[in-house]
């Protein structure tokens, strides 16, 4: 029987382009095919946000502190710092306030209550509104520590609390507030702490209803998410733009 790596090789004798790069893909571990998208991301031709923003705001604290070891190990450096040197200001800070998981965050507790603190939810709700009325523009900082530090299960009860108080989702909140990456990954820790399906149902919906799909992001949802929630993904899919996602892919290319 051929060892993993021979097996990977003669396919890629054998095959060439987009086919090639997702059966490679699909032959590569989870943990590591996440750590070599976010090399890539960070040493390609200046950096990939958006593949941090989906690796970083979606993956489970586990998942996130196994990338880090296979990271140092597969790819030769330390993640936190190749992010340090790749990104800056309030971006950066939420990045790395993601990556550095701890047993207090939030994400091991996203469907659980132990992650809530009921004495907390209508103060944080209140701080995120007042962060965002500030006379001299957005508090990030109230952003970034509310998003980073709480678990989903909270983080669902603090926006509810948001919108009976203004009025408005926090979604419309940020996005009248913060402009570029800092913007994308503040919607993407909201929209994954409310449904992570949901999330990545829209991310694949939004990389093919453009003029020419974006493969690469298709490519790398379909085989991170293949085993974990994809079945959630296409209900999710179905519901929210009333079209098979199978369907929709069959529509982007013989890959």
């Amino acid at each position: 029987m051929l060892a993993l790596f021979d097996l990977v090789s003669a396919l890629k004798s054998e095959l060439g382009g987009l086919f090639e790069t997702l059966v490679v893909a699909l032959m590569t571990p989870p943990i590591s095919y996440d750590a070599s998208q976010l090399h890539k991301a960070l040493k390609g031709v200046g950096t990939d946000d958006d593949v941090l923003i989906e690796i970083l705001a979606s993956r489970t604290c586990s998942q996130i502190k196994d990338i880090v070891k296979v990271y140092k190990k597969e790819c030769g450096g330390k993640l936190e710092k190749d992010i340090t040197g790749d990104t800056s200001g309030h971006f950066q800070k939420l990045l790395i306030m993601l990556l550095q998981v701890n047993e207090e965050r939030r994400r091991d507790k996203r469907d659980t209550d132990e992650g809530v603190e009921e004495d907390r939810i209508e103060k944080d709700a209140k701080e995120l509104i007042a962060a965002g009325k500030g006379k001299v523009g957005t508090d990030e900082d109230t952003f970034i520590n509310i998003l980073g530090n709480r678990s989903h299960e909270h983080l669902r009860l603090v926006f509810d609390a948001y919108k009976k108080v203004s009025g408005n989702d926090i979604e419309d909140s940020i996005e009248g507030a913060t402009t570029g990456n800092l913007e994308n990954l503040m919607l993407a820790v909201v929209k994954c702490a409310k449904s992570v399906p949901a999330y990545f149902a829209e991310s694949l919906y939004r990389s093919m209803r453009r003029a020419g799909t974006d493969d690469q992001t298709l490519m790398r949802i379909m085989v991170s998410r293949g085993e974990t929630d994809m079945l959630d993904i296409r209900a999710c899919f179905k519901k929210m733009y009333g079209a098979s996602l199978y369907t929709t892919i069959q529509s982007s290319g013989d890959f």
